[in-house]
């Protein structure tokens, strides 16, 4: 998923603009999700991979900022912050799926705060209605490109068979499947 910050700046709610010029987002390779990098330990492993990191991302659809379907070999802490619900979508590797709702509304059922379990297909996307979620994620050991691994379409519907309209629409069918060489180091 290719997202170009430039176009359309014009045409878009000025308060997305706002927002992405605050954080100085970015699109996140292969992902598609705007992000910043807001923290990256200076202590390190003996390979080089930080010892946490940090960073705080924005959902919305116009221009589109989602998620696509990937998994991490560590855990990973999502922490809502401010603006409209959105949608984890989960894959767990025993076959069974689970949609995480994220938003500032704990006592109906949202979460400011999940935990995505290391090996797990997630994925994640505005809600529709919504302008825009910003939210953050912290992972320890921290995140490094080489980690990311994006799904294959194909892959995912043989093995979810009943997940195929969330596959569908957050996966993209010629998609990278990893970050690019040295991303996060």
């Amino acid at each position: 998923m290719k997202i170009s910050l430039k176009q359309g700046l014009t045409l878009m709610d000025p308060r997305i603009k706002a927002l992405i010029d605050h954080f100085d987002f970015q699109p996140l390779p292969a992902e598609g999700t705007f992000f910043s990098s807001t923290w990256r330990s200076t202590r390190e492993f003996s390979n080089g991979s930080p010892v946490g990191t940090a960073m705080i991302g924005m959902y919305s659809n116009d221009p589109l900022s989602q998620s696509l379907f990937h998994r991490l070999p560590a855990d990973e802490v999502w922490h809502f912050y401010g603006g409209d619900p959105f949608r984890l979508v989960l894959l767990f590797p025993d076959g069974h799926s689970c949609d995480v709702v994220m938003g500032n509304d704990p006592l109906r059922g949202q979460h400011v705060q999940y935990v995505v379990k290391a090996g797990t297909w997630q994925a994640a996307h505005l809600i529709d209605g919504g302008l825009y979620a910003l939210f953050g994620c912290t992972m320890a050991p921290g995140f490094m490109g080489s980690m990311y691994e994006g799904a294959r379409r194909s892959d995912l519907l043989a093995a979810y068979p009943g997940c195929r309209n969330n596959i569908m629409r957050l996966t993209d069918e010629d998609g990278e499947t990893q970050m690019p060489q040295d991303f996060a180091r």
